[in-house]
């Protein structure tokens, strides 16, 4: 019964993401809602954004209406929820959370909108994303809590990570098809891992993020015809980010080592890679981190002759090489855990000889 509630979480998110996506990027076009070319982006025509509108529509029509009726109507899905084999009151005790993130993701949605219709300068759209990372790390309990008891410690670590992971997408979002489909790769790995741990409450949420990734992507895969913007990249890397923290990685009433922990840093490694590269190149060349511009590895790479499809599948890859070394953190002793920590590092340190090489 899980697996076919799986399914249809996946399928029905897809579908519905495909459709909003075509719909968006016809009345965008139409309302000259688009990307014009400028010199630090690299695209060359102009291309209709608003693809992040229909990956947070397609992810309220599914978290909404469930929400409400775990609130308000128990009682009808109980019987249901005792056919999957689930407990409901684990998901009724996360409501007051899930508002919280709801709201939390809808902050965000605005304020990418906002930027990508009047672009905002970086120092109020990181307030903005602080307050929002506080928020939902204080009140939506989206934060990190293996071995650190204190609370106040933990929620800024968590704020930390939260605001760092949605920068990170939305410098990820520079080429065709790369924050999304990396965002599903990463979400896929992440959804193993909460299935290792029978979390279905934070394994539905993947699954419908992944199925509005997917959808969005099939307009997004180079050649691009519509953009995410900032409205679709502050929402994708907030939600990689509540999954990396909701997702449990150790039990320490079970047996079995706590590496696993480290999950999240490997299978984040290609995206963090990109942020602090180019975050160095831009402070080394004396300009801003948060000024766009076409050095991010994805360009470098393309500058040595790759086209866009084979750039943006040489980022899957190293995706899915960290990720999958990500995966077995739950079987591995300590030599095992240093062995996928340097096959880590031998993946990026393969694209950066790559991408400097002249």
């Amino acid at each position: 019964m899980l697996t076919i509630l799986a399914i249809i979480l996946l399928i029905g998110s897809f579908a519905l993401s495909t459709i909003f996506t075509a719909v968006v990027k016809n009345l965008a076009t139409s309302v000259g809602f688009v990307a014009h070319p400028v010199t630090e982006r690299y695209h060359k025509k102009s291309v209709p954004l608003g693809g992040g509108i229909a990956i947070f529509v397609t992810l309220l029509i599914f978290i909404l209406p469930a929400t409400a009726a775990i609130k308000f109507l128990p009682g009808p899905l109980d019987s249901l929820a005792r056919t999957a084999n689930i407990n409901l009151s684990d998901f009724s005790g996360k409501i007051n959370q899930l508002v919280i993130i709801l709201l939390s993701t809808f902050v965000l949605f605005v304020l990418g909108l906002w930027d990508d219709k009047s672009h905002l300068g970086p120092f109020i759209k990181l307030v903005i994303q602080l307050a929002v990372a506080i928020a939902a790390a204080t009140f939506g309990e989206v934060r990190v809590e293996f071995f650190i008891e204190n609370r106040m410690i933990t929620t800024v670590l968590s704020a930390f990570w939260i605001v760092l992971i949605i920068n990170a997408f939305n410098f990820l979002d520079n080429m065709d098809g790369a924050a999304a489909g990396i965002a599903a790769i990463v979400s896929g790995i992440l959804f193993t891992a909460a299935a290792i741990s029978g979390q279905v409450f934070v394994g539905g949420l993947v699954l419908v993020f992944i199925g509005a990734l997917l959808g969005f992507l099939v307009f997004n895969f180079p050649p691009a015809k519509i953009f995410m913007g900032d409205a679709g990249s502050l929402v994708v890397g907030f939600f990689v980010a509540l999954f990396t923290l909701r997702t449990t990685y150790y039990h320490e009433a079970q047996s079995g080592q706590w590496y696993a922990v480290f999950l999240p840093l490997v299978v984040m490694a290609v995206p963090l890679y990109d942020f602090i590269s180019v975050t160095v190149l831009r402070l080394s060349q004396s300009k801003s981190p948060f000024m766009g511009d076409t050095q991010h590895f994805s360009h470098r790479l393309k500058k040595h002759g790759l086209t866009d499809t084979q750039t943006v599948l040489t980022l899957y890859l190293a995706t899915l090489c960290t990720g999958l070394g990500a995966t077995f953190l739950y079987q591995v002793d300590l030599v095992g855990v240093i062995l996928i920590f340097i096959q880590t590092v031998m993946v990026l340190a393969i694209i950066a000889i790559f991408e400097t090489t002249a």
